[in-house]
């Protein structure tokens, strides 16, 4: 649960930073931004599986970069199932995509995973 929470942090971090640098992106409050972080949290952990594995090969011919739409259309799921969360069209979904997997990808670098096997 610790996890869950941390990451909905995490996430609602890149959410806002997506929103200040990304035009397009807006949020209307910060209870929409918190609540669009724990929806994202949710539709990764259940939606995003199932995209990913329907749209594989597209994925392996583009060399991995069709994740990225990917990303963006789990964006715009949240977009459209909270009223306080805006996202204009796919560029600003693609945008928001790339800052808060950078902003994840910052974190999980610093942030140690009890589970993943300690290199000597």
């Amino acid at each position: 649960m610790l996890r869950f929470i941390l990451q909905a942090v995490v996430t609602a971090l890149g959410l806002w930073l997506a929103a200040w640098l990304v035009p397009g992106v807006e949020f209307l409050s910060t209870g929409s931004l918190i609540a669009a972080a724990v929806l994202l949290g949710l539709v990764n952990g259940f939606v995003r599986p199932v995209l990913v594995f329907v749209t594989f090969p597209l994925t392996l011919i583009t060399f991995g970069l069709f994740l990225l739409v990917v990303n963006a259309a789990t964006i715009g799921i949240v977009a459209s199932l909270l009223g306080g969360f805006v996202v204009d069209g796919l560029w600003a979904g693609v945008g928001a995509a790339v800052v808060t997997g950078v902003v994840s990808w910052i974190a999980g670098s610093i942030i140690s995973d009890d589970r993943r096997p300690k290199r000597d």
